[in-house]
């Protein structure tokens, strides 16, 4: 079982991992972003539209957030403006550290229902286990935006968890 600590951390690492490959993804061109590169949701900015059209849909369920518009096959366009990205994705991580700071172990014990347009069908859940999915969720594509990043020659700096987080700050350390 996951606590709402273990949430609180994962969403500062989700803002701090988000800020380094936005700004590494800064100092490429538009067309390097852009670029079709063979990923699962194409170029660097569609993989990092997808992540942000996935927080916020999980945001909707948890937290009764905006549904976002479209759904999995459309989210890599749905941000095509590099602007409208950037200032969406740090809203929506301002919002879901705000959200973890909530966050107590009562809720993480419950469950959560919705219907599941990729299934096709109703859903219900352990709460925690969809959260630990939320948080892997961003893991994963990050990491393949990070490898997108990397092969364009841009630098993230340093991606692990223990080295880039100021625990105390926190209040975990």
């Amino acid at each position: 079982m996951i606590t709402p600590d273990w949430v609180r951390l994962m969403a500062a690492y989700n803002a701090e991992m988000n800020r380094r490959l936005y700004a590494a993804a800064d100092g490429l061109a538009p067309a390097q972003r852009q670029a079709d590169r063979g990923a699962f949701f194409g170029s660097i900015q569609g993989t990092l539209s997808h992540l942000l059209w996935g927080d916020r849909t999980w945001m909707h369920r948890f937290a009764a957030w905006e549904k976002p518009e479209g759904g999995i096959k459309s989210s890599p366009g749905l941000y095509a403006d590099w602007s409208a990205l950037k200032a969406a994705r740090a809203e929506a991580d301002a919002g879901i550290e705000a959200w973890a700071a909530r966050l107590d172990a009562a809720w993480l014990d419950g469950t959560l229902s919705w219907s599941s347009a990729a299934l096709g069908r109703d859903v219900t859940r352990p709460r925690w286990v969809l959260v630990t999915h939320f948080f892997n969720h961003q893991t994963h594509h990050r990491g393949q935006a990070h490898a997108l990043l990397t092969a364009e020659g841009a630098a993230t700096g340093d991606t692990d968890l223990p080295f880039i987080l100021d625990l105390q700050a926190l209040g975990l350390g």
